[in-house]
């Protein structure tokens, strides 16, 4: 009692004065409103306290039911804000321990409340960081966490505090998108490694050879990681599932740092609830999840279907940790037992009679002596202190006997919820297991039936195959016994030709054997009749005259011979016609067989040509099932022309659209542009609509190809478009009559774009739509750019051509001039001068030689380029009308030109003064630097519509670079000798006195201040004249003020 009474001494003013009793007009609102805050102050400072014991459950509940009951935590860091965290480590530990729980299962609000003293906690994290070891180190890693874990849910707040979710939600938090994945997968990360970091603090600051599990320090350092337990179950689940989601939409190699980061949190969170498994404190407090032996492969899919999230079983019948049996000092005296005096007086009534314990010293009544009165007070005073030992040792044993009797119970009780736990677990694992063995059971018979369905349909697979090869070996067969068949048919109908020949020939040999036959017998029944009727006679005469028997007997036996020579004559035809007869049956078999052949052909080629009949519908059903998909793929192809067209002509709208609403913007007005490039535009834009209108015919009469007016109708719309922002831009530039007429007639030629592009959208009007109104649109526009174009350089064509020649020509010359010049100035040269002067003129007119035959070749190049340019460029028109044509080009040749010849004679007088000794080395170098230049200039106008593959264009630039390096050596010879020079004139000052010395000093630093002042204003006028140089220049080549194009 004396350390709880100390422990509440070093809390000052546990309750705060927000929560003192009010006083005055209090309703009934108030007066509960104050009961609950004081209630929530009474078990804020019982739950947070310095006593190193775990923070009893039911004052944890109570916070957390507060926090539902005002819907946030104010009144919790109301109370909070009045303890010492900052000074003891135990009291800011158990105060991580009831805000985590706070977090967890208290109102969604109190994340919201607890962000303000965000840099509190942060600062308090790194105040106790500073300690190495003990509670200090743990509630900086324990402050780090809730801070992790505030930030965490406010970045996303899907997640409840208990960080229970469904699949669908944790889903939904992530919004289907996979850069929200990876985001929340990292967040995931670094929060579990907050949570392994306290684990390993906690171990690692515990004595773990020694059962501390069963101590009230050790409970009150495990306790939090019941709730570390619980968040790290629910974020290794999500993070597997995320990474397999990450791995269905990302590559591999994206995500090999998810990959290790997942093994090495694997490895201490498997590691560190095996460890807290085997302490005794959480076996009956809390079932810890076994994760698997090997982590998940994300890099099968398959692998998600045997992961399973972790369960965290809390069983409801455990008893909270402050139930555990904690040996204290208070609790050896139990105050449950009821207080024993009252034993003590009932033997006291009992020994002494009511009377006596009512009144135990009314001694009037039995008349006794004072002396026996003292007596009696000496012997109830020893008897009473005897009672008073016999008491105390009676409270001793029994205190005794009830604290061993509530540690069996507390350990009978530990068993009990242990054998709980474990049948809970066993009936778990046993239902999980049915479960599973049920949906084994289930993948079982659905993969058998699987692979029954699959070895069918391989199986039929297999047997369409068989028959299709067998049908197509059997359509081959046919195919060549059809042509086989063709073949015998056509050699049967030749064999029955030769039959039927063979059959006529045997006809017509039959019936001449019969004819023969019929002609013999006729001759036979003829002799026959003439031996019967010489028979007749004979035997008539025989008996009319016997003497001529011998001559009739010879006479019959001349008969008889030749009877018989008749006979063996017709014995002879009878066989030859048995013989013919058997070759006629013969030939009559062999043409029966011939039949039957011919019928079993006949039959074979009718079931041939019924099969091939079949095969050919089969082929016709098929030819026209890909007639109609090629119709309907044609028809689809069609309109898909049609949208891309439709497409391309709304976006070309959009276009030219968008150049009209430019028109009614303000900040166009600042845009400007010149007359010659909105000519070049509207010359350009109608040979776009000429293109177009070819596309378009070409379309209307194949409309298989929709490319070519796509490409029309893009290059019309930015075309017509850009017309029509010049043409704004150059009204700007113009008085306000022609202005209005330009912009109204722009803004018509927009409108014609707009309604030639609608008539081209449907298929009806494509083939009517006319160009003409717009072409006469853009003519107008044109003509009136004609108009606006500058005057100050206006020439006839023939003029403008002939100058062109002439300045080109005067260039040429003016450089052969001054070669010449030169030339002859170095012969002066070497005739009059002698030594370093001699050397220095030799040096500076070579190298002014070598500039000039630079600048000669620069011209010819330029005139051969300017030659190609006309010829390429002019088409059927002449030379002079091309220079006419294009005026603004040409007359930048005739500028360059004439600066070009400027520059060489003026390099040439600089060069005489120099020689003379009469000029200034200075006005060389400016020389060469204008000459420089001038040819750049020529450059430039010459290239600008040349062509870049062009041959002299090279030869231009080489000989422009020429230039540019001879004009080097002209200035570096000019510096060089102007340095000897000034190296022959020494400064003697040998014979000069010191005033003499003083006063040159000081002339010397007036003339130094004169010239600086002179540079100065001589840079000034330099400038103004170079600016006048250019606006003259601008005016004379109707450059308006401003560049071509808009501003």
């Amino acid at each position: 009692m004396d350390r709880v009474k100390s422990s509440m001494q070093q809390v000052p003013n546990p309750i705060p004065k927000v929560l003192s009793r009010r006083t005055g007009g209090a309703n009934s609102l108030e007066a509960e409103k104050e009961n609950f805050e004081r209630s929530q102050a009474v078990s804020i400072n019982k739950a947070i306290n310095t006593q190193e014991v775990a923070v009893k459950e039911k004052h944890a509940r109570t916070c957390i039911l507060g926090t539902h009951h005002e819907k946030g935590a104010h009144t919790f860091w109301l109370a909070v804000n009045r303890l010492p965290l900052s000074s003891n480590a135990v009291l800011c530990w158990k105060f991580c321990h009831v805000f985590h729980k706070l977090l967890r299962d208290g109102h969604p609000n109190v994340i919201k409340d607890s962000m303000r003293h965000k840099a509190d906690l942060n600062d308090m994290s790194r105040m106790w960081g500073h300690l190495s070891e003990g509670y200090g180190k743990l509630c900086s890693i324990y402050l780090k966490l809730l801070i992790t874990k505030m930030e965490f849910h406010i970045k996303n707040p899907r997640f409840p505090g208990n960080l229970q979710m469904s699949n669908r939600q944790l889903d939904e938090a992530g919004e289907n998108d996979v850069n929200n994945f990876f985001q929340l997968t990292v967040e995931m990360f670094d929060y579990l490694e907050c949570e392994l970091n306290l684990f390993l603090g906690v171990f690692s600051s515990l004595d773990m050879s020694r059962s501390v599990s069963v101590t009230a320090a050790g409970q009150c350092r495990l306790a939090p990681l019941i709730q570390v337990i619980l968040d790290s179950s629910h974020l290794y689940d999500y993070t597997v599932k995320l990474l397999f989601k990450l791995h269905s939409c990302l590559p591999a190699d994206t995500l090999q740092g998810h990959r290790d980061r997942f093994q090495e949190q694997f490895k201490k969170l498997k590691s560190l609830f095996y460890r807290s498994s085997n302490l005794q404190y959480f076996k009956r407090l809390i079932q810890i999840p076994q994760l698997p032996e090997n982590p998940p492969n994300f890099l099968r899919a398959s692998a998600l279907s045997e992961h399973i999230s972790p369960v965290v079983v809390i069983p409801v019948e455990s008893s909270s940790p402050e139930s555990e049996h904690v040996v204290e000092t208070e609790d050896l005296v139990d105050t449950d037992i009821p207080p024993l005096p009252s034993v003590a007086d009932s033997k006291f009534d009992d020994f002494f009679g009511t009377s006596a314990a009512t009144d135990p010293f009314n001694f009037s009544q039995n008349g006794m002596r004072r002396d026996e009165k003292d007596r009696l007070i000496e012997q109830l005073t020893a008897e009473l202190q005897a009672l008073k030992e016999e008491l105390e040792s009676f409270r001793l044993e029994s205190g005794r006997l009830c604290q061993a009797l509530r540690g069996r119970v507390n350990e009978l009780e530990a068993e009990l919820a242990e054998q709980t736990h474990l049948k809970q677990q066993a009936l778990g694992e046993s239902e999980f297991l049915r479960v599973e063995l049920d949906d084994l059971r289930r993948v079982k018979e659905d993969t058998e039936k699987e692979q029954r369905s699959l070895s069918e349909i391989e199986r039929k697979a297999q047997a369409n195959e068989q028959r299709y090869t067998k049908l197509k070996e059997k359509y081959t067969e046919l195919v060549q016994s059809h042509a086989d068949l063709l073949r015998k048919n056509a050699e049967v109908t030749r064999q029955m030709t030769v039959a039927r020949a063979a059959q006529d020939e045997v006809e017509n040999v039959k019936k001449e054997m019969q004819d023969k036959l019929k002609a013999a017998q006729d001759s036979t029944s003829q002799q026959e009749k003439a031996q019967l009727e010489q028979l007749q006679a004979l035997q008539a005469d025989l008996m009319s005259s016997r003497t001529e028997l011998e001559t009739l007997k010879s006479t019959v036996t001349s008969s008889q011979q030749s009877s018989e020579k008749l006979n063996t004559q017709l014995s002879a035809l009878e066989a030859e016609k048995a013989g013919l007869l058997e070759t006629v049956s013969q030939k009559e078999a062999e043409l029966a067989g011939l039949g039957v052949e011919l019928e079993r052909v006949q039959s074979s080629l009718t079931n041939e040509r019924e099969s091939g009949v079949k095969a050919a519908e089969a082929l016709q059903n098929q030819l026209n099932e890909k007639e109609s998909r090629e119709q309907a793929l044609e028809s689809e192809l069609v309109s898909l022309r049609w949208a891309a067209l439709r497409a391309a002509l709304e976006e070309a709208g959009r276009i030219v659209q968008d150049s009209l609403n430019q028109l009614e913007d303000p900040t166009h007005i600042s845009c400007t542009s010149s007359a010659d490039y909105l000519v070049s535009r509207c010359q350009v834009a109608l040979d776009c609509v000429e293109r177009l209108q070819s596309a378009r015919d070409g379309f209307v009469s194949d409309n298989t190809d929709v490319s070519g007016l796509v490409r029309a109708v893009t290059q019309f719309a930015h075309l017509v478009g850009d017309v029509i922002v010049q043409g704004s831009a150059t009204s700007h530039m113009v008085p306000v009559e022609q202005a209005d007429a330009l912009a109204d007639n722009v803004k018509a030629c927009g409108a014609e774009a707009m309604a030639l592009l609608c008539q081209l959208q449907e298929q009806k009007s494509m083939g009517t739509a006319d160009c003409s109104r717009l072409t006469s649109a853009l003519d107008t526009v044109m003509a009136l750019g004609e108009k606006l174009r500058p005057r100050g350089l206006e020439l006839q064509q023939g003029e403008l051509g002939d100058l062109v020649e002439q300045e080109m020509s005067a260039t040429s010359a003016a450089v052969e001039s001054a070669a010449a010049r030169i030339e002859e100035m170095l012969n002066k040269s070497r005739a009059v001068d002698t030594g370093i002067k001699m050397e220095v003129n030799e040096r500076i007119l070579a190298s002014c030689t070598d500039l000039m035959q630079a600048i000669k070749v620069l011209v010819l190049s330029s005139k051969d380029l300017q030659r190609d340019i006309v010829e390429s460029g002019r088409g059927a028109a002449s030379m002079k009308e091309f220079y006419a044509k294009n005026s603004r080009w040409t007359e930048g040749l005739i500028s360059a030109s004439k600066a070009v010849g400027w520059g060489a004679t003026m390099l040439v007088d600089a060069a005489d003064q120099v020689v003379q000794g009469k000029g200034k080395f200075e006005e060389l170098m400016v020389c060469s630097h204008e000459i420089a230049a001038s040819t750049a200039q020529l450059v430039a106008a010459s290239k600008v519509k040349a062509d870049k593959g062009s041959t002299n264009l090279s030869r231009l630039q080489q000989a422009s670079k020429g230039v540019t390096q001879a004009t080097a050596g002209v200035v570096a010879s000019t510096k060089s000798g102007k340095s000897q020079i000034e190296d022959t004139e020494t400064m003697d000052f040998s014979a000069m006195t010191l005033t003499q010395i003083k006063r040159q000093e000081m002339d010397a630093q007036v003339l130094v201040l004169e010239l600086e002042t002179r540079l100065q204003k001589e840079r000034e006028r330099l400038g103004e004249l170079r600016k006048k140089h250019y606006k003259l220049a601008g005016v004379a080549e109707g450059w308006g003020g401003e560049d071509e194009g808009t501003g």
